[in-house]
């Protein structure tokens, strides 16, 4: 049987996977009343060009598949913020 994911090891793997330092990777959650869950991604600063690529598109699709992914599992609304350190 293959075991689910929490939703921040989900976001984890997505991010490390683009960024060029991983083990710097911080991914971190808590709940808010009016936005469901909101995800924290915090990354070495020069690892932010990657992480939110070309116009945003990267960014925009970690947030597509992370939101894909909460719809499938049935885990509610998600918003996903990057930051750098």
């Amino acid at each position: 049987m293959v075991s689910k994911m929490k939703l921040e090891e989900y976001c984890e793997f997505l991010v490390k996977s683009i960024a060029s330092e991983p083990e710097m990777v911080k991914v971190t959650s808590y709940e808010d009343e009016k936005e469901g869950t909101i995800l924290e991604a915090l990354v070495k600063s020069e690892d932010m060009g990657s992480v939110i690529g070309h116009a945003g598109k990267n960014a925009q699709a970690l947030r597509t598949m992370i939101q894909a992914y909460a719809y499938v599992n049935d885990l509610g609304h998600v918003k996903l913020n990057i930051d750098s350190f």
